[in-house]
């Protein structure tokens, strides 16, 4: 699944660290979604577009 939470978090500012904080998991998680090494769960993904100020279909889109 592509996503776009790279452009997204970087056009608000924010690093990998204080988005991972502000959604409650580690850096490293955030760097595996943006590499599309990840998939978040739906919780996370719910978190995810809250914290970028977007709906989850604005962040994601099947690949």
């Amino acid at each position: 699944m592509d996503n776009q939470i790279k452009e997204r978090r970087e056009a608000l500012g924010l690093s990998q660290g204080a988005l991972a904080k502000a959604c409650g998991v580690s850096r490293q998680t955030i760097n595996a979604i943006e590499n599309n090494k990840y998939d978040p769960t739906l919780s996370l993904a719910f978190r995810l577009a809250k914290t970028l100020s977007t709906t989850v279909d604005g962040l994601f889109t099947p690949s």
